[in-house]
Formats: C-alpha cells, sequence, structure tokens
C-alpha cells in the first residue's frame, strides 16, 4: 500500500492490485505507459529517493508527487519522523568506550553519513557518523576520553 499525494492538493492510496497498467522505459527517465487502453509518454524530471519525492511530466502536464510506503507510515502511526531524527543536534555515545580519535573539528561543515569520531567498546572499533547535514558546533571530548552510554560528545549547529 502507498499513500500518494500529487501538487499538494490531492492524496490517495494505491494498492499493489491498482497497479494494472503496462510501463515500458524507452531510455533512462522515459517511460512509455499503457493504462485503460490510452498511451501516455511520461518523463522522470527529478527523483529525491531519499524523500520520496518526485517530478513527472506526463503528456503536457508536471506532477509534483510525494509517496509514503507502508513503513513510512507505520513509523508515523509509532510516532516517530524520519525527517525529525534527522535534524539532530548532538552526537550521542552508544556504548560506554573509549575515544580513539576525534575526525572532525569545531565550525567543519560534515555531511549526512561522514565519520566524526571512532569510539573502541569491547576491543572493537566503532566508527560513529553525522546524522545529517549539519555543522559542528562544540567537541565535548578528547582522544583517549573514556565516555559512558548516551553521553553527548558532539553538539552540532
Amino acid at each position: 500500500m502507498y499513500n500518494v499525494n500529487v501538487n499538494d492538493k490531492y492524496k490517495f492510496e494505491i494498492v499493489s492490485e491498482d497497479l494494472n497498467w503496462d510501463a515500458v522505459e524507452v531510455e533512462p527517465g522515459r517511460f512509455n505507459i499503457l493504462h485503460n487502453n490510452r498511451s501516455y509518454s511520461a518523463v522522470v524530471l527529478a527523483a529525491d529517493f531519499e524523500n520520496k519525492a518526485f517530478s513527472v511530466r506526463i503528456d503536457r502536464h508536471v506532477f509534483s508527487l510525494s509517496v509514503k510506503d507502508r513503513f513510512d507510515l507505520l513509523a508515523e502511526q509509532l510516532g516517530f519522523s524520519i525527517k525529525s531524527a534527522k535534524k539532530a543536534n548532538e552526537i550521542k555515545a552508544p556504548m560506554p568506550g573509549m575515544v580513539l580519535s576525534v575526525m572532525v573539528s569545531e565550525g567543519q561543515a560534515v555531511k549526512m553519513g561522514e565519520s566524526v569520531l571512532i569510539l573502541e567498546a569491547m576491543k572493537m572499533e566503532n566508527v560513529i557518523k553525522a546524522p545529517a547535514d549539519c555543522t559542528i558546533k562544540q567537541i565535548k571530548i578528547k582522544q583517549g576520553n573514556a565516555v559512558e552510554k548516551n553521553q553527548v560528545l558532539i553538539e552540532l549547529a
């Protein structure tokens, strides 16, 4: 099941059984679609797979689409927000351990998934990564520091 929002005006639900049309990719990003004995030409103008947002031209009409699958809907029902989770303002220790290396400096801009420090715990090195695109506001630890679980290691801006 998918919830689809079109041009921030129309919202509807699609289940797999509703997808009874044929689509053939004729070249990257261009499709010929056959639905209810009608032929359509579709071009994907922009695709943001992380946010499940797309801009598509079908014949002469442009549509902005956002899609939520069953996992997005379940996360919302449980009170989780993927977007808000990416707006973290600090990095905490996921477990007790020792800081082996700090790979960033205050004021440095980092991208989501970029390594910021290495934490040794139970004789294993754990690379801690930035949870979002952000700037390092303050580093609260140094190489060689012992840290506790949930201790704030780095503040983000």
